[in-house]
């Protein structure tokens, strides 16, 4: 059975990894082409709400101590992040096709707004899972 929490842990981490570090990137530096990303970045956040749903169950059940108030903080800011690209990413970035230089401008401005709110909310995901078993 351990190396099912091993598979799973080191799913859910590089998954995890794969998600914020693209997230934190594209959130510095908007040159980079973030419509590029978003299918892989929505995938990985999929497997790591995957991976964490079997982790929570493995280690955690039906108690709920500090330790996994901590962790559902994290989770709640995971979902959020998720959302927001979903909503200020993936949308704008199916509409650049075919417009004008001025409507690109605002679409990739609203692109670059939504990875910078998705990274801050990765970040509080992180401190999460880094802060929770010293509660």
């Amino acid at each position: 059975m351990q190396y099912v929490y091993i598979v799973t842990i080191g799913l859910h981490v590089m998954a995890g990894v794969f998600w914020a570090g693209t997230t934190i990137t594209l959130a510095r530096d908007p040159e980079i082409r973030a419509e590029r990303f978003i299918r892989p970045q929505m995938g990985a956040s999929g497997m790591v709400f995957l991976t964490g749903a079997l982790l929570w169950y493995f280690f955690h059940g039906a108690y709920f101590g500090s330790m996994e108030m901590v962790l559902a903080l994290g989770i709640l800011t995971a979902f959020a992040a998720a959302g927001v690209l979903g909503a200020m990413v993936a949308g704008p970035s199916r509409r650049l096709a075919g417009t004008d230089a001025a409507t690109e401008v605002q679409l990739r401005a609203r692109m670059a707004m939504g990875e910078r709110i998705a990274a801050g909310l990765l970040v509080v995901t992180v401190l999460c899972m880094a802060i929770a078993r010293m509660i």
